[in-house]
C-alpha cells in the first residue's frame, strides 16, 4: 500500500462528513500526517527509491543548480522555462524509461512534446557544458522547478542513470481528452495508484496549456500559476479554473480520483506526502544500477522548512 492510501482515505472520509466543521477536518489531517511522518513504511519508501552508492554529489549539480535558479525564477514566481521542465521530467520518462532520450532521441519534436523545444536545446547545451548525464539533468531540473515554484516541495534527486540515443515508443503519453478510467489503466501499468495519478496531475498547478486550445494559448490551470499550492484542485473542482483540460476534469468527476481531489483540495500538506514518493518513483522508471543523492544541489530547504512554509493547518 502507498503511503498516501490511508491519509487520503481519512481525509475523504472527513470531507464526505457533513457534520465535521472546516477546523475538525484540518485536525484529522494533521494528526493523520503526523502518523504517517512517523510511520516505518517512510523509511522503507526512501530505502526503496533511493538506491545511493559511496560518495558525495559531484560539485558541479551545485552551479548547475545555480544556473537553473536564474533561468527558473523571476520576481518571486517559477517561470514559464520552470514549467516546462516540470513537464519535460515527465516527459522523458513516462514512455518507457528515464534514459535522456527525449533529447539525445529528437523525441522534442513529436507533436506530443510541442512547446519543450526550447527546454531541450538548453538541457542539451548545459548538459554538454558541464560533462553530466543528460537523463540525470532532465530529472534534476524537473526537481528544481518544483522546488523553486514558492510553496513547491523537495523531490529526492540523484544522479548516474544512463543516457540512451534510442527512441523511446510515441503515442504513450497520456492524451488530454482522455477518460479517467483510461487513464487510471495507463498509470496502472506503470504502477502508479489512482491516488499517484490524482497526486501527480497536480503539478499543473503551475502550468499553462498552449495546444488544446490555441484560441486560448497560455491560459492556466488555476489563477496562481506561479506558485506551488493546491488551487489547481479547488479551482478544478468549482469549475472555477481559467483552463481546465478534458482529461483533469474527467479525474476530478470520477468517483474514485473526484474523492481524492477534494482530499488534496482540503489539504496541500496531504497532496505533498502523496505527490513526492509519486515524482520519485516517476524519476526512476526503467532506471538500474546505484545512484548518488543530489538532493543537497537543490535550492535551500528542507523537510522541516516545507513544513513551516505550508498553510497554517497544514503544518505538523
Amino acid at each position: 500500500m502507498y503511503i498516501s492510501t490511508a491519509l487520503v482515505s481519512l481525509l475523504v472520509a472527513s470531507s464526505t462528513t457533513q457534520a465535521l466543521q472546516l477546523s475538525d477536518v484540518s485536525a484529522s489531517a494533521s494528526n493523520a500526517i503526523s502518523e504517517l511522518k512517523r510511520a516505518p513504511i517512510i523509511s522503507n519508501l526512501i530505502s526503496l527509491f533511493s538506491r545511493q552508492k559511496g560518495g558525495s554529489c559531484p560539485a558541479v549539480w551545485s552551479e548547475i543548480s545555480e544556473t537553473l535558479t536564474a533561468q527558473f525564477l523571476a520576481d518571486g514566481q517559477c517561470t514559464d522555462a520552470a514549467r516546462a521542465a516540470i513537464r519535460g521530467a515527465f516527459h522523458d520518462c513516462f514512455n518507457g524509461a528515464c534514459d535522456g532520450s527525449l533529447i539525445l532521441a529528437g523525441e522534442c519534436s513529436r507533436t506530443e512534446n510541442r512547446g519543450l523545444e526550447r527546454l531541450c536545446d538548453n538541457l542539451g547545451n548545459l548538459a554538454s557544458e558541464k560533462d553530466v548525464g543528460v537523463a540525470d539533468l532532465i530529472q534534476f531540473a524537473g526537481a528544481h522547478a518544483i522546488k523553486t515554484c514558492p510553496g513547491g516541495p523537495t523531490i529526492p534527486v540523484k544522479v548516474g542513470r544512463k543516457d540512451s540515443s534510442e527512441p523511446n515508443p510515441e503515442g504513450v503519453l497520456p492524451s488530454a481528452n482522455a477518460s479517467a478510467s483510461d487513464l487510471m489503466r495507463l498509470f496502472g501499468s506503470k504502477g502508479f495508484s489512482p491516488i499517484d495519478l490524482a497526486a501527480l496531475v497536480g503539478a499543473h498547478t503551475a502550468g499553462r496549456q498552449r495546444t488544446v486550445d490555441p484560441t486560448q494559448a497560455g491560459a492556466t490551470f488555476d489563477s496562481t500559476p506561479g506558485q506551488w499550492d493546491n488551487k489547481f484542485y479547488t479551482e478544478t473542482l468549482k469549475k472555477e479554473a481559467p483552463f481546465t483540460i478534458p482529461a483533469d476534469r474527467n479525474l476530478a468527476d470520477h468517483p474514485v480520483t473526484g474523492l481524492t481531489f477534494k482530499a488534496f483540495s482540503l489539504s496541500q500538506a496531504a497532496w505533498a506526502i502523496a505527490f513526492v514518493p509519486a515524482m520519485t518513483k516517476m524519476s526512476m522508471i526503467g532506471v538500474s544500477g546505484s545512484l548518488t543523492d543530489c538532493t543537497s544541489a537543490l535550492p535551500g530547504g528542507s523537510s522541516k522548512r516545507d513544513v513551516r512554509a505550508a498553510p497554517l493547518f497544514d503544518r505538523t
